[in-house]
């Protein structure tokens, strides 16, 4: 049977340099620092309902950045390809600035490009 390891066993147990291991305590220690946009109670929630089962926080605080992480290239994604395609209501006070809206036509190609396909239902065509 597998022993478990620490992350700080891991860390003493490197071979090298040593600044692999300091990065890594570092970035382990950083995670409790960082507020990540999705809760960690939401993460967990997740995660448990999909089978994953953890009682380090800084695994499930590493998963909620990795999924912000997603998100907000996938938005940036889909602003970009707003902006590329011209689409974009005119605002009254400055008629050179321009507002965009999120909706599915334009989160589409941006999904498409990480390999995700969204349909609307055949009542909303």
């Amino acid at each position: 049977m597998a022993e478990e390891m620490s992350p700080e066993v891991l860390v003493e147990g490197e071979s090298g340099t040593g600044t692999g291991g300091e990065t890594l305590a570092n970035f382990l220690s950083s995670l409790e620092e960082i507020t990540p946009t999705i809760p960690d109670s939401l993460t967990s929630y997740y995660l448990q309902k999909s089978g994953f089962n953890t009682s380090d926080p800084r695994v499930v605080r590493l998963i909620s950045l990795a999924a912000q992480k997603f998100i907000s290239e996938i938005s940036n994604d889909a602003l970009q390809h707003c902006k590329m395609t011209g689409i974009g209501q005119t605002s009254k006070k400055n008629s050179k600035e321009k507002s965009y809206c999120l909706t599915t036509d334009t989160l589409q190609p941006a999904l498409a490009d990480y390999g995700i396909s969204v349909r609307k239902p055949s009542y909303y065509s």
